[in-house]
């Protein structure tokens, strides 16, 4: 059943006469919710027909894909092993502890280890200590994520008619299906949650992998609202996610969705797009990181930053 399609409306958008609406994926799931179920789809389907019992991946210790891992793991009945990035600190923050009651062995290495996490060799010993599993990737992105993510553009050409399609970036799997699924039709907007410009490339890559002549020219990324990095933000941003919630009753995370929405109504100001325009933002889930965010960034007396 396609997720639905949200209506936004507020004095800016009708003076900037700028239509924008919200796929609201992440109501796919209470647990695995937005891009992850669509990530992980395809990988289930190729670990089951493989006859995998096990799954493993890797993931820093908030780590949305980690959480949804452990819940589709829970769901349907593989065992999951999370390597995760750092050590173990007690008590368990709200994405651990979820993971690991859903099942999940957690496996906490140095983040020296940690970055061989490619290399064959290191994923062998990996093997060799857990046994057969399939090897999902950090993040959850490979050439069968980008084919469940272009299923967010199948659905979303027979609910609305956008021009730009915006999202937030973290791998650039969601990204890439979303322009693979286009295929150079409307235009692709992504909003960098990581400092720096390398995703553009990443994003090329993972196309050209996916499909042999990635020739579209309609995408690019926005590497100005990144806020200073991965999980940096500010107060603006708060209040920003604060604010939407209250007036649209959409929650947003301060990782990637909040970042997003942020920078797409900072282009409306800006006069980016065009007058007339139809918007699309997608909304790729990630709440579930609210909690430990508040753990980590709220009041000493337990106040949270972002209001859920």
């Amino acid at each position: 059943m396609p997720t639905p399609i949200q209506k936004i409306g507020n004095e800016l958008l009708a003076k900037k006469n700028i239509q924008l609406f919200i796929k609201r994926d992440d109501l796919t799931h209470p647990q695995v919710s937005g891009n992850k179920f669509r990530k992980l789809k395809y990988n289930l389907f190729n670990a089951r027909k493989q006859e995998y019992q096990q799954l493993l991946s890797f993931g820093g210790a908030f780590s949305n894909h980690i959480h949804a891992l452990a819940a589709v793991g829970k769901l349907f009945d593989f065992k999951t092993i999370g390597i995760i990035r750092g050590e173990r600190i007690e008590p368990l923050n709200n994405t651990l502890s979820f993971a690991e009651k859903a099942g999940m062995q957690l496996e906490f290495i140095s983040r020296s280890d940690y970055r061989l996490k490619k290399e064959k060799t290191f994923q062998e010993k990996l093997f060799s200590k857990f046994g057969k599993s399939y090897l999902i990737p950090e993040g959850g992105t490979n050439l069968l994520a980008i084919e469940g993510a272009k299923e967010i553009v199948l659905e979303a050409v027979q609910q609305i008619d956008a021009d730009y399609y915006c999202l937030a970036c973290g791998t650039g799997g969601t990204t890439a299906g979303i322009i693979a699924g286009l295929q150079g039709k409307k235009q692709v907007l992504s909003f960098s949650a990581l400092k720096g410009s390398f995703l553009q490339q990443d994003i090329y890559n993972l196309l050209k992998n996916y499909q042999p002549n990635p020739v579209y020219d309609n995408w690019q990324v926005q590497n100005d609202y990144h806020f200073g990095g991965f999980a940096k933000w500010n107060m603006a941003l708060i209040k920003f996610i604060n604010d939407f919630k209250s007036q649209h009753q959409i929650p947003l995370d301060p990782i990637y969705t909040g970042k997003l929405l942020f920078g797409i109504f900072d282009l409306i100001k800006k006069d980016y797009f065009p007058a007339g325009t139809k918007i699309l933002a997608i909304h790729t889930g990630g709440l579930q990181g609210i909690t430990g965010f508040n753990q980590r960034f709220g009041g000493a007396d337990g106040s949270a930053l972002v209001n859920v």
